[in-house]
């Protein structure tokens, strides 16, 4: 079956890849890439530079041919179609540029011209959409004098003055306060659940992620190693036979460690700041609590690995046979 065999009236996906592949001479920048995205979803591409986030958003935008393979939104071919393509999709890259001389109220209006408005019906659209990003009072400063947190906001502006079903982000909270992140946060939440917009995250902020994104998808080398929801990529990863689990108690001694390295089923031990990781070949959660509790400790956290992003990275990068997954982990950040 093609791809545009795929493309059905009933198919819910306004973004699909299928075999997406792109190659920079012998480098694979993306390999064999399968993804569908429904609309309405906050879609999260997970993965350190190089990874082959950017060159995906590329080729869905029309801006780099593919070498294999093809990619739709909304069921436009986003190579044979591109100038079709970019009137669906609005793009915020990760340092959104302004004329820093110009009012945020005017790069608005300039923009609004280049997609045909004018008049009252402009003004009237700058207004709204000034106050939906939280920067009407901000809007007759030159933007110059705007924080990171505030450029990306007027650029969420920017970007729905042409109403794009598709918004794709490229780190949309990197350098901004955790206000700022809050509430960006809240606003991309909003795009898709009160407008019913697709987004697309380009992204290695791990926790923002897992707090936006309705699901994820995890890169590695140009490959999307899994995809799916944070419960749904711990679960994966965790087929393989080993459960994996975060512990903190009280008191935290030499005797514990001696219980932990002693207890039946445990495979491997480690100690991850405030908590032991535990890997076992079965779930030991109910024999570990009795365990504790029978000698005195109290139990702070006991959860599933899976619960945690920044773990299940990590897993995927060992799984898909990163032996430097130490070092590309620490490019990932958690705030």
């Amino acid at each position: 079956m093609s791809v545009q065999d795929t493309l059905t009236q009933s198919d819910e996906s306004i973004i699909l890849t299928k075999g997406l592949t792109k190659r920079y001479k012998d480098t694979i920048a993306v390999d064999n890439l399968n993804l569908k995205i429904k609309k309405g979803e906050v879609f999260g591409l997970l993965g350190p530079n190089g990874a082959g986030k950017t060159t995906t958003t590329l080729m869905l935008l029309g801006l780099t041919e593919p070498d294999a393979g093809q990619a739709f939104i909304n069921k436009i071919d986003c190579t044979k179609n591109s100038l079709e393509v970019k009137k669906q999709v609005g793009y915020l890259p990760d340092n959104v540029g302004f004329y820093p001389d110009m009012t945020g109220r005017e790069n608005l209006r300039f923009i609004g011209k280049l997609n045909g408005l004018d008049g009252s019906s402009l003004e009237e659209q700058i207004d709204r959409l000034l106050n939906r990003v939280g920067m009407a009072k901000a809007a007759d400063k030159k933007t110059q004098t705007y924080s990171r947190g505030m450029r990306q906001r007027l650029g969420i502006a920017d970007v729905l003055m042409k109403n794009p079903q598709v918004i794709i982000m490229d780190e949309p909270t990197l350098g901004i306060d955790p206000e700022g992140i809050r509430e960006l946060m809240a606003l991309i939440r909003e795009l898709a659940e009160k407008d019913g917009r697709t987004l697309l995250i380009s992204s290695h902020q791990l926790y923002q992620i897992q707090k936006v994104c309705d699901r994820m998808g995890i890169f590695v080398k140009g490959k999307l190693v899994a995809h799916g929801t944070l419960e749904e990529l711990g679960q994966q990863i965790n087929n393989g036979g080993v459960n994996t689990i975060e512990l903190s108690v009280y008191p935290e001694n030499v005797k514990l460690k001696n219980l932990l390295d002693n207890m039946e089923g445990i495979l491997e031990l480690q100690k991850q700041n405030e908590y032991y990781v535990i890997r076992s070949g079965y779930d030991i959660r109910r024999k570990l609590s009795k365990l504790l509790m029978e000698n005195g400790y109290t139990i702070m956290l006991l959860r599933p690995a899976g619960s945690d992003l920044d773990e299940i990275y990590r897993q995927y990068f060992e799984k898909a046979g990163e032996t430097d997954a130490g070092s590309k982990r620490k490019k990932i950040s958690r705030a």
